[in-house]
């Protein structure tokens, strides 16, 4: 029988914390969200393999560092707000929620969402809210939102997401098309101008305009 509690340290010191994710509320984080609860069961043994994994529909639940780097790049304080683009199977909304006051997440799935809140419900999650809907749209009942995420690729830094970002608020996702993508951090400016960073290249699924209810 697989020791998960002894693959997933093995998964903070060798995959996460060696490859430069330093805070600690983060690694700590990481180590006490339960992956193999986030993938279908008969793909449980892989949980803490350095890679993504398919959940259905045409998704994935991200490589573990890169859950760990993008939420080390939100810095999220433990009164934030957070806004994520693509629940998927709610591990990095996990994750986000232990580190948040409250996680608001949408899945343009109807189906995968569903499943989020099993999978969430399971793991004793109460600090977030799901739905249904486009994330390039975003959530704009409850901004302005101080860190925003997204574990889909957009071809341009969504407009409705740089409105609905506080100012001094961190966005970050991944930018570009099926060919290239670079990991981008939008910070918001006290004058409300944009700053972006550029981190490196990475390889997501694309970000898709509208809704898919089966």
């Amino acid at each position: 029988m697989t020791d998960f509690n002894s693959e997933r340290e093995k998964m903070v010191a060798r995959q996460i914390a060696a490859r430069g994710v330093k805070d600690p509320r983060v690694l700590q984080a990481m180590r006490e969200v339960r992956r193999e609860e986030f993938v279908d069961a008969l793909r449980a043994h892989y949980a803490y393999d350095d890679g993504p994994l398919p959940i259905g529909k045409g998704q994935t639940i991200s490589q573990p560092y890169i859950v760990a780097w993008m939420t080390e790049l939100l810095q999220i304080g433990t009164d934030d707000i957070v806004l994520e683009i693509g629940t998927g199977c709610g591990y990095q909304t996990a994750v986000l929620a232990r580190l948040a006051k409250h996680v608001y997440s949408m899945e343009r799935i109807a189906e995968l969402s569903q499943q989020a809140a099993l999978n969430l419900a399971r793991a004793g999650v109460t600090n977030v809210t799901l739905a249904v809907g486009d994330g390039y749209e975003g959530w704009p009942e409850h901004a302005p939102y101080p860190c925003i995420i997204s574990a889909a690729a957009p071809t341009d830094v969504p407009e409705a997401l740089t409105r609905q970002l506080a100012p001094g608020g961190r966005l970050v996702l991944p930018v570009g098309g099926r060919s290239f993508q670079e990991m981008v951090r939008v910070t918001k400016q006290p004058d409300d101008s944009l700053k972006r960073e550029y981190l490196g290249n990475v390889a997501f699924v694309p970000l898709v305009h509208g809704i898919e209810r089966r």
